[in-house]
């Protein structure tokens, strides 16, 4: 007597597809997330990145295909059509001087950042005197071109992570820069006149008076920031003159001073 292979249970709910969480078109936005095409995503993801992004596209697939798996949509081992004949991508280019990435399923763009190059190596100049701190790299993004830029959730989570980095400190401390940040942020929200909003140079003016502790920038520092404020942004691109790109270029200059 034979066995009968097991069913898929039968679904419940619509599926979640492309179209309903990325802005893509076609053939695409009408295919259900399978489980395997947020792995190949993912794997693509750590082959360029060495990480899958928080809040990127492997993440935002797997959480969707999970929801479809579990809604009996599709089967754990599925590939969709469009990504079974035309493959998902992740490309690196560079474009003035920044590190753009690019995420496609079937040639749609699902997904792109642009992020401050920064070099692969760690600084060696790191404990040197003259290495530039994030303290300072903070106060530099005060002056800079985004110094009048109204704060906003990404900034002020760039600002906390550059803060906990600081210090050594994994957690936002009340009345410390990173929660200043974050108060400013939310009133902007809350106030309309652009003139009354507060802004960067408000916030990190004096930076290094208003950090608990400092140290020189490296890779993995500004690594950490740029993650930040990518995440909090919805187009996915660094503020020009901005925290992360402040923190890259110091991490940069701490890497050529050898």
């Amino acid at each position: 007597m034979s066995q009968e292979q097991p069913k898929r249970p039968q679904a419940e709910k619509d599926p979640i597809k492309y179209g309903d969480v990325f802005d893509v078109s076609g053939d695409l936005a009408s295919q259900t997330i399978a489980p395997k095409d947020a792995a190949l995503m993912q794997a693509k993801e750590h082959q360029i990145l060495g990480q899958t992004q928080k809040g990127g596209p492997a993440s935002v697939m797997q959480s969707a295909a999970a929801v479809n798996v579990r809604d009996g949509n599709v089967g754990r081992g599925e590939l969709s059509g469009v990504a079974r004949e035309q493959g998902v991508s992740v490309l690196e280019g560079k474009v003035d001087g920044q590190r753009v990435i690019t995420e496609s399923v079937g040639g749609h763009v699902v997904g792109q950042f642009v992020e401050p190059e920064i070099p692969m190596e760690t600084p060696s100049t790191a404990l040197e005197r003259d290495a530039i701190t994030i303290g300072e790299a903070l106060e530099a993004a005060a002056v800079a071109g985004a110094g009048d830029k109204p704060v906003d959730e990404s900034d002020a989570a760039a600002i906390q992570v550059a803060e906990m980095r600081a210090t050594g400190k994994n957690e936002t401390k009340s009345g410390g820069l990173g929660a200043r940040a974050q108060s400013a942020a939310t009133r902007n929200t809350r106030t309309v006149p652009q003139s009354d909003k507060t802004t960067l140079s408000d916030v990190l003016t004096d930076a290094r008076e208003k950090l608990q502790g400092d140290k020189a920038v490296t890779r993995e520092d500004a690594e950490g920031v740029i993650g930040a404020e990518l995440r909090n942004k919805l187009d996915m691109k660094t503020t020009p003159g901005g925290v992360a790109a402040s923190m890259a270029a110091a991490a940069t200059i701490n890497q050529n001073r050898k």
